[in-house]
């Protein structure tokens, strides 16, 4: 956590907690303003660790679910931490930084999941550490303009798609950012502390800046899902959609819980997937059980995330059994709970 950088959101009104910027002036309008505005976030809620060393590909490579060698200086990628069971321990972003691996992650497992790789290391020249970098989202329809006025003239066009970029703009000497294509127009833009705040101020002029729970709303809407404290060793990745969100490569060698994963795509598949749904009252969170009449009592499901929604209640991200979801209720915390909406699914399933 960079204290400058906190200082510098305060005095733009930023109301924080633990280091996460929770909002703005006014929590309402800018969680409107994220469904149909531009608007700029602090990825507070995200932290980043730098593995480095001449074997770091060879290690992660061993270590997680995706085929790290596809994560060039073009193309970043989705990937998990897996048990030997094939349990996911975390989610992440990868991208390259020269020869180094960024993996992004939820800030509340950064250090977890430093000290659980490092258990690994052994002999290995790998080193693990915190990177000490600041990562903006900006989405909406005026995004594309302002990235490339205030960072880059040639922006990412596929998802998942980067570009690297040295752009004056009056930010400063020198300035280096890398930028992440998230979406139509939602992208990530990752630089350096002493540049952060001057890209800030100029992209600010255009945007609406909001909390980072509006972030986490626009990541529920298109489907991608964060392993957090309270939902590690839940679900194998495709429970999540993770093979579908391109985040397990089932050619590459082994890695933990790798042969799970792979029985169930080739040998059978999951009972459970993860849909996109709207709950009106109850604030569910994530780890809260799902029940439906089927199951006789015992737990149909899990919420993997949640977010205020703009039209008032919560959109969720849910993991459910198939069977459950296609042929009844579903309801949060017990069959007496509030009952899920299903929405159109982001992306299409299998």
């Amino acid at each position: 956590m960079n204290t400058d950088w906190q200082q510098f959101l305060q005095q733009r009104g930023a109301t924080s907690r633990d280091g996460i910027t929770l909002h703005y002036t006014d929590a309402t309008s800018e969680l409107l303003a994220t469904q149909n505005a531009t608007v700029l976030c602090d990825l507070g809620q995200f932290g980043t660790l730098r593995v480095s060393g001449e074997e770091a590909q060879t290690f992660l490579q061993n270590m997680l679910s995706n085929d790290i060698r596809a994560a060039d200086a073009s193309h970043a990628q989705l990937s998990s931490l897996n048990t030997p069971k094939g349990r996911m321990l975390a989610s992440m972003l990868i991208w390259r930084d020269g020869g180094d691996y960024l993996l992004q992650l939820p800030r509340s497992l950064c250090e977890p999941i430093r000290k659980k790789l490092t258990m690994y290391v052994l002999r290995a020249k790998v080193k693990i550490e915190n990177a000490d970098i600041i990562s903006l989202g900006m989405s909406g329809p005026n995004a594309i303009a302002l990235l490339k006025d205030n960072v880059s003239s040639v922006l990412p066009k596929e998802n998942l798609e980067i570009k690297h970029a040295s752009h004056q703009g009056g930010i400063g000497p020198n300035p280096y950012f890398t930028i992440i294509r998230l979406g139509e127009n939602r992208f990530q833009v990752s630089t350096t502390p002493q540049h952060a705040q001057k890209l800030w101020m100029k992209l600010a002029e255009g945007a609406r800046e909001v909390g980072a729970a509006y972030w986490d709303w626009l990541n529920i809407r298109a489907g991608i899902p964060f392993i957090l404290a309270q939902t590690q060793e839940q679900f194998v990745a495709q429970m999540v959609n993770f093979e579908v969100l391109g985040g397990v490569n089932f050619k590459k060698g082994c890695y933990p819980g790798q042969e799970v994963v792979a029985r169930m795509q080739h040998l059978g598949k999951p009972k459970r997937r993860m849909y996109l749904a709207h709950i009106d009252n109850a604030m569910p969170q994530p780890g809260d059980e799902l029940f439906s009449a089927d199951m006789e009592g015992q737990s149909s499901g899990m919420i993997v995330n949640a977010a205020t929604a703009p039209v008032g209640g919560h959109d969720v991200l849910a993991v459910v059994q198939i069977t459950s979801h296609d042929a009844h209720t579903i309801h949060l915390g017990s069959l007496a709970g509030e009952r899920l909406q299903f929405q159109p699914q982001p992306y299409p399933l299998p």
